[in-house]
């Protein structure tokens, strides 16, 4: 049984990423004091991880967001046991958090399939409640969105993210000659030949301070923490905001883009990350090339450009860096390739340990055997 009822939510355009909801186990079934009869268990309230289904898709079935399971059956003379109630499932998609209406995690859901329990139903009346029954558990959760991408396009507003993304994928983001026209995450697939498919996410860009949530801020980052690798994008021409914010080159763009990320989290920096150079098609693009190539070669000889406080504690290491350019087409095959083969190697990687822990595990089997006997 579903009920629902206040709701609040955090949304930009139709892209809903958080969702606030209430959720409540079933009341258990009265007991049967004369025959000693006990009442059937509430149901369950269950989060369960399914394909094609959006937080958007749960706000419009059920407006009020307000979830309870059913009471369990009450004892009586024909069925001195009664039922459970019944479980309330709310499909809610991969790559989900559950969080308390404090903030604590209590639960994630990254695969369909995966379950989490909500809200446990109360138990039956039984001799020892006196044959009374109890209520289920109740409380307010907050499912927090994190898209599940191999691939998340880091960059400042207007580097060509968007373009990017249509060029790779058959994707089509909105695109435009101003910053800002990525208000809200796109997902797209680059499709080989093979027919191995890559997922990539463009996410809004960042600006400075986007840990401190300005701008997009965490809305942005927290997206990030669930790709598997990132592709910093910049354009060789540098960025600047606004005719109040400073010029930033496409070398102080990247440093700032690392400090935003490992103030947000320092973990997300021990991921892999390729590196685009967009706009080669521009003036002047291939002496700004070779600037930045010495530049990235020794960076600690340029920290010197931006102040103290914006100097990440370590620079990036880039598998790779790729001049490209989205109006021309140069490098965007080459940058495809690049992408295939990080995400193989790391695939290739991961089989590895995988493989070790597994021939560890049997060797450490063997060897409890051989000291039993």
């Amino acid at each position: 049984m579903v009920r629902c009822g206040g709701a609040a939510l955090r949304k930009f355009g139709n892209f809903i990423d958080d969702l606030r909801l209430y959720v409540r186990g079933g009341t258990g079934g009265m007991g049967y004091p004369r025959l000693g009869g006990e009442g059937g268990r509430g149901g369950d309230v269950w989060f369960v991880a399914r394909e094609r289904t959006t937080l958007k898709s749960i706000k419009e079935r059920y407006p009020q967001k307000r979830f309870v399971a059913g009471a369990g059956a009450n004892s009586s003379v024909k069925a001195l046991k009664g039922e459970k109630g019944e479980d309330c499932e709310v499909h809610v998609p991969p790559g989900i958090s559950v969080l308390c209406d404090d903030g604590k995690q209590i639960g994630e859901l990254n695969a369909p399939g995966e379950r989490f329990l909500a809200a446990r139903g109360g138990v039956g009346g039984s001799l020892v409640t006196n044959f009374m029954p109890c209520k289920g558990q109740r409380r307010i959760v907050r499912l927090d969105l994190k898209l599940i991408a191999d691939v998340g396009l880091v960059g400042f507003p207007n580097a060509g993210k968007s373009s990017l993304l249509s060029k790779i994928s058959h994707a089509k983001p909105r695109i435009a000659d101003y910053a800002f026209t990525t208000v809200q995450p796109e997902l797209g697939k680059i499709m080989y030949a093979d027919y191995k498919q890559i997922s990539v996410a463009d996410l809004p860009g960042l600006i400075e301070g986007a840990h401190e949530n300005k701008g997009m801020g965490h809305k942005f980052l927290k997206h990030v923490e669930r790709t598997k690798q990132l592709l910093l994008v910049v354009d060789i021409s540098g960025f600047q905001l606004s005719m109040k914010t400073q010029f930033r080159t496409a070398f102080e763009t990247i440093l700032l883009l690392t400090k935003e990320l490992e103030l947000y989290n320092e973990e997300l920096l021990t991921k892999p990350v390729l590196l685009a150079i967009n706009k080669m098609d521009l003036p002047c693009a291939k002496d700004n090339l070779s600037e930045l190539t010495k530049q990235l070669q020794n960076p600690q000889d340029f920290l010197h450009l931006l102040q103290e406080e914006m100097i990440p504690a370590n620079t990036l290491e880039f598998k790779d860096i790729i001049p490209m350019s989205t109006y021309t087409g140069e490098g965007i095959e080459e940058l495809k390739s690049c992408i295939r083969k990080s995400i193989d190697e790391e695939a290739e990687q991961k089989n590895e340990e995988y493989r070790k822990k597994k021939l560890l595990l049997l060797q450490t089997s063997k060897e409890e055997q051989m000291n039993r006997v």
